[in-house]
């Protein structure tokens, strides 16, 4: 049995569906980079028969990754593998990902079948994604609960009709670890041909023991584990990689397996990750929060001082957490901002290294000093203006008192116009949202509003991030400023550009079927 475990990672599929709004294309692609530079060895970049949407970020993902394979979700029917294997086929190296439920109150009560019609399905979907790719793997969804005995018949028919990674899901997070590591291991001593497949795991932490139940599994045979970037996904999330990662290294010597991955761009990802879904990470969480490297007790810091490993069992800089936070002013050249991007884990590739000094510019003369988190915090920004804007604010001017009526006046570029206009409010941002909506007339539902500090300081630069209904479909903007009120206005701004794109991709769509139609 080999002593490397397989990092399946499925942020971009089971972790983006626990997001507000969907992430764009170009978000996605932005974390399938990281993901490849973190080295997992599979990456779920989404399930590409849900919407168009889904197809086209997967399409794209495919055509982008190479060092990693990029898998797609398919229930287990045709259309679903179908999808799949379209939006795929334009990568080097793919995987079709089919599943069906095969415990007894998901075959009753969702499927509505019996298990052995269940099982033949199971069978069939394996078999036709067989057609596309040598690579299938086929998950025994709600495996946790599956009577053992339909498990091992199930696990074994998938095998024999091709599936070269199997998949057992602790879906609804009910197993511990010892029930779920028993449950592989029977499978390991019940199933005849299971030495012709790759034992994989996906745990889920509705009560908090995905992780620990994915390290069992692995200690009874399990060679790949599925996982998200801060453990994000459906209700209370999934496996966290960055736990397994750590926990694999640190402990190789009890658990006497290890990854691939490049541990030193994990504080990279989680933080692109953080950022882009808008999922912060809370301070305590393992490996990666703010706290993790902190320490607070007199005793624990005389420690420390005297020798790091007597309270630290990992390093910041293991996982690519830098220690120095290098601060930089308006004085500052370019030079010194690619060096930055670099020690932070960027390629040149990932931003506009013109874009990027203009804006730490402007910033730099509004702090002072910049550090790192205020280039990071720079970049996310200036990635979501990177597409050719609709809407464009260039005038804001807000006034707001205790005993006065906020007002606020603003001027928007649409296009090659440029349109003004003014709005009373309950506060500063309330006047701004009214003023803006009024002149393009636009029927947005604001459904969530939320401001965050992400960087340190008084002068913190403040991100805003909205979650807008529109025409039924949710769209999240972000806004990014040292002004409350200008992060909040190029958040909308931010929404109006998407809604716009939304409409214009929908026109066209209308078009092409009336020109089809004719």
């Amino acid at each position: 049995m080999s002593d490397q475990v397989i990092i399946f990672d499925t942020t971009l599929r089971d972790g983006e569906q626990a997001l507000s709004a969907s992430l764009s294309v170009r978000e996605k692609l932005q974390i399938a980079l990281a993901l490849e530079r973190l080295g997992v060895d599979v990456m779920e970049a989404g399930f590409p028969v849900s919407s168009p949407g889904d197809f086209d970020s997967v399409q794209t993902i495919a055509k982008h990754i190479k060092n990693s394979v990029v898998c797609g979700l398919a229930r287990a029917v045709e259309k679903d593998i179908d999808a799949c294997a379209q939006s795929l086929s334009v990568a080097e190296q793919f995987r079709i990902h089919t599943f069906i439920s095969t415990s007894t109150i998901h075959v009753e009560q969702k499927l509505k079948r019996n298990f052995d019609q269940v099982l033949e399905m199971g069978v069939n979907a394996v078999k036709y994604a067989r057609k596309f790719t040598d690579d299938v793997e086929f998950s025994c969804e709600d495996a946790g609960r599956t009577p053992i005995d339909n498990l091992c018949r199930m696990v074994e028919a998938a095998i024999r009709a091709g599936a070269k990674t199997i998949n057992i899901p602790d879906t609804v997070g009910y197993t511990i670890p010892n029930e779920f590591g028993g449950i592989i291991n029977t499978l390991f001593n019940r199933v005849p041909n299971i030495d012709q497949a790759i034992i994989s795991v996906h745990c889920h932490n509705d009560l908090g023991l995905a992780v620990a139940n994915s390290i069992s599994a692995v200690q009874n045979g399990a060679r790949q584990v599925e996982c998200t970037i801060n453990g994000i996904g459906e209700r209370a999330g999934n496996c966290a990689l960055e736990e397994v990662a750590m926990i694999l290294n640190t402990r190789e010597d009890l658990i006497k397996t290890n990854s691939r991955l490049n541990n030193k761009e994990i504080f990279h990802a989680s933080r692109l990750v953080s950022q882009l879904c808008n999922m912060p990470v809370q301070p305590n969480k393992a490996i990666v929060g703010a706290n993790a490297f902190s320490h607070s007790s007199g005793i624990h810091q005389d420690g420390v001082l005297k020798a790091k490993n007597t309270y630290e069992i990992i390093t910041p800089e293991s996982i690519g957490k830098s220690t120095n936070d290098l601060n930089m002013t308006s004085r500052s050249g370019r030079h010194v901002i690619k060096h930055r991007m670099e020690q932070l884990g960027y390629a040149a590739t990932d931003y506009s290294l013109d874009e990027l000094y203009a804006s730490f510019l402007k910033l730099a003369d509004k702090k002072g000093q910049v550090f790192d988190y205020d280039l990071e915090a720079l970049l996310y920004c200036n990635q979501q203006q990177m597409d050719k804007q609709h809407y464009q604010l260039t005038y804001l001017a807000a006034v707001s008192g205790s005993n006065e009526t906020a007002t606020s006046g603003v001027k928007l570029k649409v296009g090659d116009d440029i349109i003004a206009g003014s709005a009373l409010g309950n506060g500063p941002v309330d006047a701004t949202y009214r003023a803006l909506l009024e002149l393009i007339d636009l029927e947005l539902e604001i459904i969530d509003y939320a401001i965050s500090a992400k960087t340190g300081g008084e002068d913190a630069q403040a991100q805003t991030d909205i979650v807008v209904k529109y025409k039924g479909k949710k769209y999240r903007g972000f806004g990014l400023s040292t002004d409350i009120v200008e992060a909040s206005a190029q958040a909308l701004v931010h929404v109006m550009n998407l809604t716009y794109r939304a409409d214009q991709i929908e026109l066209q769509k209308q078009a092409k079927q009336n020109e089809q139609a004719k």
